[in-house]
């Protein structure tokens, strides 16, 4: 056998590696939708109904693509996208359209998010305010102004203080206004640290009345930790179900002297690990945008902090662009990240996906072949919701084919999963069955040929925890004349 055949042999078997086997039928598939500047969304600002239809082309193709959350950035430094009482609305959103009515970007993304089974997180800034220049913008809505108190400028930008404990008050009022006001999946912290680096924020008054004879970088992670349980409390005490998250730093601490000076404990006080073993988190997304020798192991130390609670390594797609990064070097974190059981992928940021950057997103639609449900939260309910009952189909007057089902649920924040089958032998774990996740109503629409096929339809629900129901009784289908 001559080198090229063995070459060869080689790269289709490595392809087959990659491509054989089914993906999991539960894992995060998530990507950051930033708004800050624009950059992902929204690109026009001459006219709502443009904003609109451009952030609904976007979660179409989320959609096609399989994808099943959306990080939507709802604050960014001191102003936010929502109608709030407490922030003003950014101005990157046209605020009038037809009949001149106000646009909430957030209840817009939550609303066609969920029309598409997609999750919708609400992603905020956490202590950054922007620049002098960005703060004299909001004049005097801006909490420098209002409450300066609980500010610092540090190197030329302006901070919320976290060594105060009534900028936890501050930022637990935005986080209780989202909560209550939309239906959001999740709360997600970004920039939930202190500003880097070296220890020279200025915080030495508050440290030598509050420091109670600990280190300063064990006062500083107090702070933070102290603010995410307070965090996790309240948006617990509001709506149990709704994740509470945060992406820190990718590498959590230093290993065997790698990574020393850009680490999550160390250099920005973000204690991460400590907050999934206190129970005051549901998940981390850490920012993983590195590679080789400064990724694997620092995602293996992640697992170990995690507290079986869910992890989803945030991957640097942008990377491949300022970095000049392969897409081997993308894909070859999925498939690590896979191997090694942890709960999704998500990826910074949602341009550089949808883009097609050096063909990611053709090789994603590979990776991501069928749909996927999001893993439950056990730890905050365990319990199993009833399945669904008395499936029908019949093709509509568009010619799709209309499966719809009974529910006890009808009136309950609940989803529903679709499955199919070509015989009775059939697993809810095994992701070639779904069809469907995530579904707000009792019914499903879709492109099936009209022909003699028969097929095996299966539905589940999933309870606002995540928490799948035991399959329905099949129904069998043909896809021409609809006999049961």
């Amino acid at each position: 056998m001559n080198k090229i055949s063995i070459l060869l042999i080689l790269f289709f078997c490595c392809f087959k590696s990659a491509f054989s086997n089914d993906p999991p039928a539960t894992e995060i598939r998530a990507v950051w939708l930033t708004t800050n500047y624009g950059l992902d969304w929204p690109r026009n600002r001459t006219s709502q109904e443009s904003q609109k239809r451009e952030l609904i082309n976007i979660l179409d193709s989320l959609k096609k693509y399989n994808f099943n959350t959306v990080l939507f950035q709802v604050r960014a430094r001191g102003e936010v996208l929502y109608i709030s009482d407490i922030e003003p609305l950014s101005s990157l959103i046209v605020s009038g359209g037809y009949a001149n009515d106000k646009f909430d970007p957030l209840a817009f993304a939550i609303e066609e998010s969920h029309k598409r089974g997609l999750e919708c997180h609400a992603w905020l800034v956490t202590y950054p305010l922007g620049t002098d220049k960005q703060v004299r913008s909001l004049g005097s809505k801006s909490i420098t102004i209002k409450d300066p108190t609980i500010t610092k400028k540090f190197k030329g930008e302006w901070f919320l203080d976290p060594g105060n404990p009534r900028t936890d008050d501050y930022l637990l009022s935005i986080v209780e206004e989202i909560v209550t006001k939309y239906d959001v999946d999740g709360i997600h912290m970004d920039y939930i640290r202190y500003p880097d680096n070296r220890g020279l924020f200025p915080d030495d008054g508050l440290y030598r009345v509050h420091g109670k004879g600990k280190s300063k970088s064990d006062w500083r992670r107090d702070n933070i930790t102290r603010f995410v349980d307070k965090l996790y409390k309240t948006v617990k005490d509001l709506k149990p179900w709704v994740q509470v998250s945060s992406a820190p730093l990718g590498r959590y601490r230093t290993l065997n002297d790698r990574g020393r000076g850009w680490t999550a404990h160390e250099t920005v006080f973000q204690d991460a690990g400590k907050w999934m073993d206190m129970g005051i988190h549901d998940a981390l997304y850490p920012m993983m945008y590195y590679k080789d020798e400064l990724f694997y192991p620092y995602l293996d130390d992640w697992i170990i902090n995690s507290n079986n609670r869910i992890l989803v390594p945030g991957l640097g797609a942008y990377q491949m662009i300022e970095l000049q990064w392969s897409l081997k070097d993308i894909t070859d974190q999925l498939n690590y990240s896979r191997d090694k059981n942890t709960h999704g992928q998500a990826y910074f940021r949602t341009e550089n996906v949808l883009s097609n950057t050096k063909g990611v997103l053709n090789s994603l639609g590979k990776y991501y072949k069928y749909p996927a449900k999001v893993p439950p939260m056990v730890w905050l309910s365990d319990s199993i919701p009833d399945k669904p009952h008395s499936i029908s189909a019949e093709r509509n007057e568009d010619g799709l084919f209309e499966l719809s089902w009974e529910s006890v649920h009808k009136d309950s924040r609940v989803t529903y999963n679709v499955y199919r089958s070509e015989t009775d032998d059939f697993s809810k774990d095994n992701a070639h069955y779904i069809i469907a996740t995530g579904l707000k109503e009792t019914y499903y629409s879709y492109y099936a040929e009209n022909n003699d096929l028969a097929y095996y339809y299966y539905i589940t629900v999933s309870d606002s925890f995540n928490n799948e129901s035991d399959i329905s009784t099949p129904a069998f289908f043909y896809h021409s004349d609809i006999v049961k």
